[in-house]
């Protein structure tokens, strides 16, 4: 199928029970109240034909379930943004809502889970029916010389698709900053910006940027 059937498909998909359940019964946050929330499998978003691909693991429920659009309007998106911003991946530093004019400059972003799971822990059933999905977005993807995966689900998404188009991928484990390259394309592994891991230290802001940087030399040279 194409892109454009593709997303109509992926908006649609109801396979999960419990996803389904808890992104339509969860109780909204009252700083929230009154707002419509999208409660639907999110799509990927950018450029189809971009040289740079990044994959996260699932919409945080207060940020793309509530917004409906990937790494939007919550604190891992606060600090992934106005990063890919800095190395110049992003049209503005911030990426508040559907209509605020965010572009991805010769990148697209998506999930390995197209639902937001209760307390981001996605069940392996839920993963291994949303693959789908993402092989077929990658597989969209002409162009992209380079992969990076936001935490280790999201490559170890990756790892499965190539697997499962017959591609050897012993001894490729996750690190962050650490890459491989496979079937001409760099896959990046990459700690998550989420609250926890930044709030610890364990992601410092200039050691993201400066991995995004040198993602972006390598796709462009």
């Amino acid at each position: 199928m194409n892109y454009d059937e593709l997303n109509k498909c992926i908006v649609n998909c109801r396979k999960c029970k419990r996803l389904v359940d808890y992104r339509n019964t969860r109780e909204i946050p009252a700083r929230y109240s009154g707002e419509e929330y999208w409660n639907k499998p999110i799509t990927g978003y950018g450029d189809i034909n971009g040289k740079i691909l990044v994959i996260g693991l699932a919409p945080a429920f207060n940020g793309g379930n509530r917004t409906g659009r990937i790494f939007t309007g919550d604190h891992s998106s606060d600090f992934l943004i106005s990063s890919l911003y800095e190395v110049g991946l992003t049209s503005i530093p911030t990426s508040e809502n559907r209509n605020d004019g965010l572009k991805y400059n010769d990148m697209y972003i998506t999930l390995a889970l197209k639902c937001a799971p209760p307390d981001n822990k996605p069940l392996n059933v839920e993963l291994n029916n949303c693959s789908s999905y993402m092989h077929q977005e990658i597989d969209q993807m002409k162009n992209v010389r380079a992969i990076i995966c936001l935490g280790k689900i999201a490559f170890d998404a990756v790892i499965k698709y190539y697997k499962s188009r017959g591609t050897n991928t012993k001894n490729i484990k996750f690190g962050h900053g650490v890459y491989y390259d496979i079937s001409g394309i760099r896959l990046y592994g990459c700690y998550h910006p989420s609250p926890r891991n930044v709030n610890t230290g364990l992601l410092k802001k200039d050691d993201f940027i400066s991995l995004f940087r040198s993602v972006r030399e390598y796709a462009e040279s």
